[in-house]
């Protein structure tokens, strides 16, 4: 049967209850909260309205106005395309909806001023805590007075600037024993396929790369250096460009799966046996290892990252204000997972 409307035609509200069951707009919240001072016939006119009108109280809107929490948490990520957000952010879910918490997530597509706008909005709606992974280098609006106290784990990224909560991946350790396992396996020029130096993922990858060839005794040709890419296909063009040069490396470092995609991509169209080592495991990487593409993958639990700040969260939402440990710091470790043969 089709629900009534509201007397303005949007969502209904107590007072549209109250005036269908006749009655007060007090007495309508006295129902919804059971009050067992409230008579049968009463009760029965009320909640047949609220049925008719499809009526839902604010529950957020409520316990705020009781002082009380919201039950919201926001999660704030920077890309929302790349699948390492999507399982942190299923990581997050699985530990705050235990707790009867839901999650509210934004994304900011790396842009710091949205997520500059992202935070206020939360801020305003008092959601009770936060989970950011940082877009930029300043982070001044995540600072406790900014935020009015409100705890906030970062992900992925350090704080900069401020103390807090964060959740990391072994960038750096990951990213030596990736390209190690390249110059074991023979490889002598290896080229690298990077994301913006100025995340702070990309800048521990690249220095992990580095320190590979300098613990070996080798120098990165920087001519086969390609830093500040963002997506499959700008990392195509990147490896296109660096494997159609003379004397072109024989294998490819790349800083997460898009970069990784890309260099597949690239290394098929060329038909030429290069190896190729990358941060973050995809689907179908493994049957790609077996179709003769050898891949060295560097892998992690993203689920952990996100199941890790969550903990964080909820004990910092636990804590009275001004109380408690200083910042802590926690870093989800790296595995090497080998697809196919790789030779040199």
């Amino acid at each position: 049967m089709a629900r009534a409307r509201a007397a303005d035609g949007g969502a209904p509200t107590m007072r549209d209850v109250a005036a269908r069951a006749g009655v007060s707009a007090m007495t309508v919240s006295r129902v919804l909260k059971d009050d067992p001072g409230v008579g049968a016939d009463t009760r029965t006119r009320v909640l047949a309205a609220v049925d008719a009108l499809g009526y839902r109280r604010n529950e957020n809107a409520r316990s705020l106005r009781l002082g009380g929490a919201s039950g919201l948490v926001g999660l704030v990520v920077t890309n929302l395309a790349n699948p390492f957000y999507s399982r942190l952010a299923l990581g997050v879910q699985e530990v705050l909806s235990a707790h009867g918490l839901r999650v509210l997530l934004s994304n900011t597509g790396e842009h710091a001023e949205r997520e500059r706008d992202v935070v206020t909005d939360l801020v305003a709606h008092q959601v009770d805590g936060m989970i950011v992974v940082p877009a930029g280098s300043s982070q001044s609006h995540l600072a406790p007075a900014a935020v009015h106290h409100m705890p906030v784990v970062l992900a992925s990224r350090p704080p900069a600037g401020m103390d807090a909560d964060c959740v990391l991946v072994d960038d750096f350790g990951g990213a030596e024993e990736g390209t190690r396992q390249l110059i074991s396996d023979g490889h002598r020029r290896i080229g690298f396929l990077g994301n913006p130096p100025v995340i702070y993922t990309g800048a521990e990858r690249f220095r992990g790369y580095w320190a590979a060839h300098e613990a070996a005794g080798l120098q990165p040709d920087e001519q086969f250096v390609r830093r500040g890419l963002t997506d499959v296909a700008a990392a195509e063009a990147a490896a296109r460009a660096i494997l159609g040069a003379a004397d072109a490396p024989t294998a490819l470092f790349c800083t997460n799966n898009r970069m990784s995609q890309g260099a597949i991509r690239a290394v098929h169209a060329l038909g030429r046996p290069v190896a190729i080592a990358g941060f973050d495991d995809f689907e179908l990487s493994d049957v790609l290892g077996v179709l003769g593409v050898p891949l060295t993958i560097v892998a992690y639990d993203a689920d952990e990252v996100g199941r890790r700040a969550a903990r964080l969260l909820l004990e910092r939402i636990g804590q009275a204000a001004g109380t408690g440990q200083a910042a802590r710091r926690t870093v989800v470790p790296t595995r090497v997972i080998r697809y196919g043969a790789a030779p040199a």
